[in-house]
């Protein structure tokens, strides 16, 4: 065989054992990385309110569509084998945080929620879907309860001569409206309302956290428990910090070496 030929064979078989080579590479070493097991722990941020809108230089929301990018990004990761759902949040809109809460509760990787300086209202209602919650000592804690305000400014309105009125069509279609106060019908059918929202509030935390009803009924009141305080009424289940959870969900997944995938810094935050 002519010698030129000889060797331009061998280095097609040899361009074509160097790619075989990289496609071996690339197939083999995520199946490796799946055997060896999680390497890592993600932190997913909920910071700020709780909602629907977009976050501003005045206001940062905790959307539930960014949320669950970010849920399912983890959950898909086969590095990662815990979450920590690292919480600073007065709460906001239930609807939004049941979204978020539905992604918690189906996580088949182990979730630690931790709360910082706030977890409350909705945001607590996030938390309690985790397998266990971590909060500081001088956390505040809580806030189970539903508010709906409204205001009446038709004395201010007479006091400036500005005179509103509607055109509706429905007995109820103004109600709430700023320029007249609630009659006693509409009082007692918003009241209801807020009743049912709150009995679900509280069977959402019941469930979550292996409560009795009565019990939770008997702390949400409203109002915020420090971290102790929380940690006395089996809100929460540690008291400790960010690195305590990263620790605890680590430990959860079995994992002695890890790192953290913090998703704050990966361009998931905010939409």
């Amino acid at each position: 065989m002519d010698k030129n030929k000889k060797y331009f064979i061998l280095g097609i078989f040899g361009g074509f054992g160097i790619i075989i080579a990289l496609i071996a590479i690339l197939i083999f070493i995520p199946l490796i990385g799946m055997i060896a097991g999680p390497t890592s722990v993600a932190v997913i941020p909920i910071y700020g309110q709780i909602g629907y809108g977009a976050s501003s230089e005045n206001m940062t929301i905790a959307h539930p569509d960014v949320f669950s990018q970010m849920m399912d990004d983890a959950l898909n990761n086969p590095s990662i084998g815990a979450i920590v759902l690292d919480i600073n949040s007065p709460g906001g809109s239930p609807v939004a945080a049941e979204e978020m809460l539905g992604k918690v509760n189906n996580s088949e990787k182990p979730v630690i929620a931790r709360i910082s300086e706030s977890g409350s209202s909705a945001a607590y209602m996030v938390a309690s879907g985790a397998d266990e919650i971590v909060a500081s000592p001088t956390s505040w804690v809580g806030s189970i309860g539903v508010i709906l305000t409204l205001a009446d400014l038709s004395e201010y309105y007479k006091k400036e001569g500005i005179d509103i009125y509607s055109i509706t069509g429905g007995k109820y279609k103004d109600m709430g409206a700023d320029y007249r106060d609630l009659t006693a019908d509409e009082r007692a059918m918003l009241q209801t309302i807020i009743d049912e929202e709150y009995n679900y509030f509280v069977s959402i935390i019941a469930n979550n956290r292996n409560l009795s009803l009565n019990y939770v009924k008997s702390i949400a009141e409203g109002k915020p428990y420090s971290g102790r305080q929380a940690m006395n009424n089996s809100l929460i289940d540690h008291l400790g910090g960010k690195d305590y959870a990263i620790e605890l969900a680590a430990n959860k997944s079995h994992m002695v070496s890890y790192s953290t995938y913090d998703y704050a810094s990966r361009g998931f935050f905010g939409l």
